[in-house]
């Protein structure tokens, strides 16, 4: 078991409900534009993946003694706080009518991008343990 890859898992998962949660029910008091909500709600869809994923990264590696598998779980946290991170940040900068926007909005891709590279990174794990 990779016990930081649980623990991540555990938090990402928590907050993700949490901002689920928030976003269903506190956010629409704050905005109507279906945009806006539709962002935040992205946000937190991919974060729960994620944190699955990470779950499952933490529980194979207690089988498999992977390199691979601890790279995904870097890649799936930092992706987490990026990709959705910028999105939460992008909501709230929207609802403010900031112009911040225009520098954080670079980030979500890098984030999907760390997405990317964390699936490639279980792919290689798993094409090595078979």
């Amino acid at each position: 078991m990779h016990k930081p890859s649980l623990v991540y898992a555990a938090i990402f998962g928590g907050l993700a409900v949490a901002l689920g949660a928030f976003g269903a029910h506190g956010l629409e008091g704050l905005t109507s534009d279906a945009n806006i909500l539709h962002s935040f709600q992205t946000g937190v869809q991919y974060e729960m993946y994620h944190a699955l994923a990470l779950f499952g990264t933490g529980l194979l590696a207690a089988h498999w003694r992977n390199n691979w598998l601890i790279w995904a779980s870097r890649c799936f946290v930092t992706g987490i706080i990026l990709f959705s991170g910028s999105l939460y940040l992008i909501t709230f900068l929207k609802i403010q009518g900031s112009t911040a926007i225009r520098f954080v909005g670079p980030i979500t891709p890098l984030g999907g991008m760390f997405f990317i590279v964390g699936w490639l990174c279980l792919l290689v794990a798993v094409l090595r343990k078979g």
